[in-house]
């Protein structure tokens, strides 16, 4: 390999593409386009201005700008430098945010005014920053630089190694604190080549992300990007009439996007009798229902496809399957509590379930591999997995493990395979209900008990210590409930008719889950699981 710079991806793009049109943006129905030429012109005009600021090859930038022209070019014009670029949510919250911007220690900042404003309240996490650089109004330098819009239009992107540092990307921090994941060069040239080829994206698609970052891997690719006018940080907040008006207007044909995109624009789409152009959706972040993919897929055309990728921020795709299998083949087994579903390996992933340890692998050869139909812990293996955490040993050596040719990444989910080859995902290791009878695993649980007509989602957490816990169900309704003593003796039936579930008999209603940010789908289990055990306290006393 001898330069996988996704910047140098956009020049090759831009030489076959040229005119075509690559990224567009725009609010109620009012758009900006852009061709590939002129993306790539942008994106040199401002590696060139980045460059004369003094920011270099190797330089940690924080990238905080809203998704538009500007966060799609700055962002190749920093891969094409050879700089670091810094990706974290703005929507995690304060104290999370300035956290992971202390231990990241960024030397550039790039944000938008607002931004820049708090860095200046907030001096502490910044104290690394040397260079501030304001996309949007600077208040006369206050707020930073501004990039010179005159620079030169024609810039060489550096050649990079497969390991060469890329970008940080933060999790979403569902089961923990939110941590940086160092991703090389390599592997987005592989995560690249995994769209392209076992996606079939290319050339003449258009895209329309719910995610920011797969605008890149689109445009990198030559196909079109039409970013939707969203909150990126509020998935599940979508005005589904102007996400859905957008891929009408440029006829996508292809979008990735968190299930709580799909969960609202389906809802809307089927209400107002809409079908869609879109012939390839990808849906990942959680686990997908059987009747959103029902739902999504019949607001489609016939011989249009869903995707439910699976992976995580430090292995992004690892396995995949279609819709349409898990809907004749495996959607079944999981509404009895099998788990769900989510494919085999993608080529060139390997894919192990072992004996789950809370402490770190010092060695492959340490770990225990399970036969298929045990649950365990599942580890990959592959060209897109990611090799360390930023600034955090500690998670690094509890996540890896090294063997004669390369190393794994221990994914944190529990799950098994099929004597088919599939993977089925069982929940969060750290997730498990450790109770005197065994563990209980959480997607396999809730499963059951979203059957019910009244329940939107379930939670189960434990309360106590591990290899005690009493297991406690939580529930989310669609619609309050008039009579909650009725609603828990329908949930203890349903419970009671699974052996999985016949030691479950404490329900509670929480008003609202809280979930990630990114997705607005993964359940933090964590907080709830404090929340039932002051109820549960309060009940005992």
């Amino acid at each position: 390999m001898t330069n996988c710079n996704i910047g140098a991806a956009l020049h090759e793009a831009a030489a076959t593409r040229g005119d075509a049109l690559a990224l567009v943006t725009g609010k109620n129905g009012q758009y900006q386009q852009w061709s590939f030429r002129e993306l790539l012109a942008t994106s040199c005009r401002h590696a060139n201005a980045l460059q004369a600021q003094g920011v270099q090859r190797g330089d940690r930038v924080m990238l905080m700008v809203r998704p538009s022209l500007d966060f799609i070019s700055l962002t190749f014009a920093l891969f094409q430098l050879g700089a670091v670029v810094i990706l974290i949510d703005p929507g995690m919250g304060y104290k999370n945010l300035l956290r992971c911007i202390g231990t990241v220690k960024p030397a550039v900042l790039i944000a938008i005014p607002p931004v820049q404003l708090v860095a200046c309240l907030f001096h502490k996490p910044f104290a690394s920053v040397r260079s501030r650089i304001c996309i949007g109004p600077s208040l006369a330098g206050l707020l930073g630089v501004n990039l010179d819009k005159n620079a030169a239009e024609d810039f060489t992107a550096v050649s990079t190694s497969e390991d060469e540092l890329a970008a940080v990307i933060f999790t979403t921090g569902s089961t923990g604190p939110p941590k940086g994941v160092q991703y090389t060069h390599g592997i987005f040239y592989n995560q690249l080549q995994f769209i392209r080829d076992y996606y079939g994206i290319g050339p003449g698609d258009i895209d329309q992300p719910g995610f920011p970052l797969f605008g890149l891997f689109a445009t990198a690719l030559g196909a079109a990007a039409v970013i939707p006018d969203m909150d990126p940080t509020r998935p599940a907040k979508v005005d589904p009439a102007k996400f859905v008006r957008s891929i009408q207007d440029w006829q996508v044909t292809y979008s990735f996007g968190s299930p709580a995109i799909w969960n609202v624009v389906s809802r809307h789409c089927i209400e107002q009798k809409i079908t869609l152009p879109v012939r390839k959706i990808l849906m990942a972040g959680a686990p997908v229902p059987g009747e959103l993919i029902e739902r999504v897929q019949a607001i489609i055309p016939p011989d249009g496809t869903v995707y439910t990728p699976y992976g995580a921020t430090e292995s992004l795709p690892s396995a995949s399957i279609t819709g349409q299998e898990i809907l004749s083949e495996t959607w079944e087994q999981t509404r009895l509590g099998k788990g769900t579903c989510v494919g085999r390996p993608l080529p060139g992933m390997t894919i192990e379930i072992i004996m789950p340890l809370d402490c770190p692998l010092a060695d492959w050869r340490e770990a225990e591999p399970l036969p298929a139909e045990s649950i365990g812990e599942i580890a990959v293996k592959g060209p897109v997995v990611t090799r360390a955490y930023d600034q955090n040993e500690q998670e690094t050596k509890l996540a890896k493990v090294s063997d004669e040719s390369g190393f794994w990444h221990r994914m944190g989910d529990m799950g098994y395979f099929d004597q088919q080859g599939r993977l089925w995902f069982c929940g969060r290791k750290a997730h498990r209900v450790l109770t005197a009878n065994g563990p209980l695993y959480s997607v396999c649980c809730e499963a059951i008990f979203n059957e019910h007509p009244q329940v939107f989602r379930s939670a189960l957490v434990g309360i106590g210590q591990a290899g005690a816990q009493q297991p406690v169900l939580i529930v989310e309704l669609y619609e309050k409930t008039a009579n909650e003593q009725q609603l828990f003796a329908e949930l203890r039936q349903l419970a009671l008719a699974n052996p999985l579930t016949a030691k479950i008999d404490t329900f509670l209603i929480h008003p609202a889950f809280p979930v990630d940010i990114r997705h607005n789908a993964k359940i933090f289990r964590e907080k709830l699981a404090v929340w039932a055990a002051g109820i549960c306290c309060r009940c005992c006393a």
